[in-house]
C-alpha cells in the first residue's frame, strides 16, 4: 500500500480519482471553489498531488503550491491551462491525448 495522499479537485468526468484510489492512493476532493481553507480541510499540507480538472479554479495551483511547495500540480482537462498558472504546473495532460488509469500509473510510479 502506497502513503500517497491526492486531492482532486474539480468535476473527475474522467475518472482520474478513482484510478488513483485503485493504486493506493488516498483521495480527498474539493467540489467547489479551491480556497487557502478548502485546500487545508482537503489535506494540502500532507498531499503528494493536487490535481485541477477545472480550469476555471487554475488559481488553485498558487495556492497549493504555496501551502505545500513539494505538491505536484497537474492539470487534466481538456480546457487550456490559463498562461498564468502554467509555471507552477509540474504537468498538464488533456484526458483525450491520454486516459485516466495511464495517468494514474505515471504519477504513482512517479512519486
Amino acid at each position: 500500500m502506497t502513503d500517497l495522499s491526492a486531492i482532486v479537485a474539480g468535476p473527475d468526468a474522467d475518472g482520474l480519482g478513482e484510478e488513483l484510489e485503485s493504486l493506493d492512493v488516498h483521495v480527498s476532493r474539493i467540489d467547489g471553489a479551491v480556497t487557502g481553507g478548502t485546500l487545508e480541510d482537503a489535506g494540502i499540507d500532507d498531499a503528494a498531488l493536487f490535481v485541477l480538472t477545472d480550469m476555471t479554479e487554475a488559481t488553485g495551483i498558487a495556492v497549493a503550491k504555496e501551502r505545500n511547495p513539494d505538491v505536484r500540480a497537474v492539470a487534466y482537462a481538456a480546457e487550456t491551462l490559463p498562461e498564468y498558472a502554467k509555471g507552477q504546473t509540474d504537468l498538464a495532460v488533456d484526458p483525450e491525448l491520454l486516459s485516466a488509469d495511464v495517468v494514474a500509473d505515471e504519477l504513482v510510479s512517479g512519486a
